[in-house]
């Protein structure tokens, strides 16, 4: 299974022939190396529905048919946009084809700003947990630290995680590295830092800060493997 990170919380998986892209925010993310307009994908996961997360869905997966997992209103949202979707909730697992994807919580807010400046609630936020062949990548979303992320990781086997850093809208250093440490995954992968201004960070010394070889800093384009 290959997994590589697209800047800011854009992550792709690839397996078994299919591409699952997660919160895929391209057009207006300086750091991201992927093309939207040549982007594949059979699946997108999204976490909430804030701009800089939805992205590029709707182009995308018109483009590619690709079926959208999302949060019930966001998922409600995007059907209405004419994707195919699948509505999911906080706390709730299914098994597609690909995988099993789990809804966990995640402490932030979910909406999504239309181009005449209309704002549409798009329900809660989340975090993902992505099973694929028994191996487990967790994208904790946009979130602050919360105590059942200890919970989530004792229940869980988890393989690679998706962290952010950035402060601010989310989780700062010093908290995300309590909660990779309550998540205890194999490997941690710094997010949401240096997109923009306010949320500008030093993953290297984030990574650095961690048990000795928990972390590692991924750039744009950047690829691993679990195996």
């Amino acid at each position: 299974m290959k997994v590589s990170y697209h800047g800011h919380s854009v992550v792709k998986v690839e397996h078994n022939g299919k591409t699952i892209l997660i919160d895929p925010f391209i057009n207006g993310n300086g750091l991201c190396d992927l093309n939207a307009e040549e982007v594949k994908a059979d699946v997108i996961l999204l976490t909430h529905g804030h701009n800089d997360h939805v992205g590029d869905t709707v182009e995308i997966a018109k483009r590619n048919d690709s079926l959208v997992v999302a949060p019930n209103e966001l998922a409600d949202y995007l059907a209405g946009k004419g994707l195919n979707t699948h509505n999911m909730h906080i706390g709730g697992a299914y098994e597609f084809d690909f995988g099993k994807v789990k809804y966990t919580q995640a402490f932030h807010g979910s909406s999504y700003v239309e181009e005449d400046g209309t704002i549409i609630y798009t329900g809660m936020p989340g975090g993902l947990l992505l099973t694929i062949e028994g191996k487990t990548i967790y994208h904790l979303g946009d979130t602050a630290l919360f105590s059942d992320l200890r919970l989530i990781g004792d229940l869980n086997d988890i393989d690679l995680a998706f962290v952010p850093i950035g402060d601010n809208f989310t989780m700062g250093p010093e908290d995300a590295k309590l909660a990779s440490e309550w998540i205890q995954a194999k490997k941690v992968v710094p997010v949401h830092y240096n997109t923009f201004p306010v949320i500008e960070q030093d993953p290297q010394a984030f990574v650095e800060s961690l048990p000795s070889g928990m972390g590692q800093v991924m750039n744009p384009g950047d690829e691993l493997t679990l195996e």
